[in-house]
């Protein structure tokens, strides 16, 4: 794999990482949010609208960890990949041999 495209993935998982961080904060902030101006209502409907206030988060949080997860699996499946290559290639060696 060339030195570019290495670093091009590296600094996508960053940015990954960086954007699931920033969808865990629009959970926290969001919920916050709507849990105190929803308060003065009552503690049943506060945590009802804290609940809806971080749904858009969780749905990002979803999201960038499935990302993360598709990434882990494309690298897995790569390192099998050249395993059994590796594996192939010993195998014909011993048969010419």
């Amino acid at each position: 794999m060339s030195e570019k495209l290495k670093t091009k993935q590296a600094f996508f998982e960053k940015l990954l990482s960086l954007l699931q961080g920033a969808a865990w904060a629009l959970v926290i902030v969001g919920s916050t949010t709507f849990f105190l101006s929803l308060y003065h209502s009552g503690i049943i409907i506060a945590l009802l609208g804290a609940f809806i206030g971080a749904l858009l988060g969780l749905f990002f949080v979803v999201l960038f960890e499935i990302a993360q997860i598709q990434i882990d699996k494309l690298k897995e499946l790569k390192k099998q990949t050249k395993l059994l290559t590796d594996i192939v290639q010993e195998k014909n060696k011993k048969t010419n041999i």
